[in-house]
């Protein structure tokens, strides 16, 4: 007998999943990888996403665009959101090496999937560039309120936190080094005073 599908252990699966794609990319998971991760039989997996390791890893990738949107929320109910963006960044040097060498699973799709797999590229610029219109939001009101004196339009200056984004999420692989991240992401943030 067939039981109700059960959302919160499918959500632990795409959640343990994920952190297989994000350390091996979508080409190097294997099934294999995927049922030892999980614990689910690959019957239940097919069974569970019926596009099979695909869909699955787009339910990997719309997990962090939920994170996204918490993130939205966070900015939005928060009296100084450069300062949590800063933060957010700023977060980043003080990973373990582990952190450092997966980088950004959004930014590694969008690499790994070039004239690859033109969905999963979509999928993973779609989330980017949402990011983007909500820096491009913030940013703006924060302008108009004297609180970022940088007369680059908003849009700009998000294009550049995103274009760093991609770059820092290389360079925790080049020098996984706490000072080095540190001096270089405060370098870029200089943007934002």
């Amino acid at each position: 007998m067939k039981g109700r599908p059960n959302i919160h252990l499918d959500k632990q699966l795409v959640l343990k999943a994920q952190q297989v794609f994000w350390e091996k990319g979508y080409n190097a998971t294997s099934l294999t990888d995927l049922t030892n991760a999980t614990g689910a039989g690959a019957g239940s997996l097919y069974n569970t996403f019926k596009g099979g390791k695909k869909e699955l890893f787009k339910k990997a990738l719309h997990q962090r665009k939920e994170d996204l949107d918490a993130f939205k929320k966070s900015l939005e109910n928060c009296d100084s959101p450069i300062i949590l963006i800063k933060e957010f960044f700023m977060s980043l040097a003080d990973t373990d090496m582990r952190n450092h060498f997966k980088g950004c699973i959004i930014a590694n799709t969008i690499v790994e999937m070039a004239l690859v797999d033109d969905e999963l590229q979509r999928d993973a610029i779609q989330i980017l560039k949402e990011t983007e219109q909500l820096y491009t939001l913030v940013i703006t009101a924060e302008q108009n309120k004297g609180l970022i004196t940088s007369k680059l339009s908003a849009d700009i200056i998000a294009k550049n936190l995103i274009t760093f984004w991609c770059g820092i999420n290389s360079l925790r692989r080049i020098y996984p080094d706490k000072k080095i991240l540190k001096e270089q992401i405060e370098l870029h943030l200089k943007i934002l005073d």
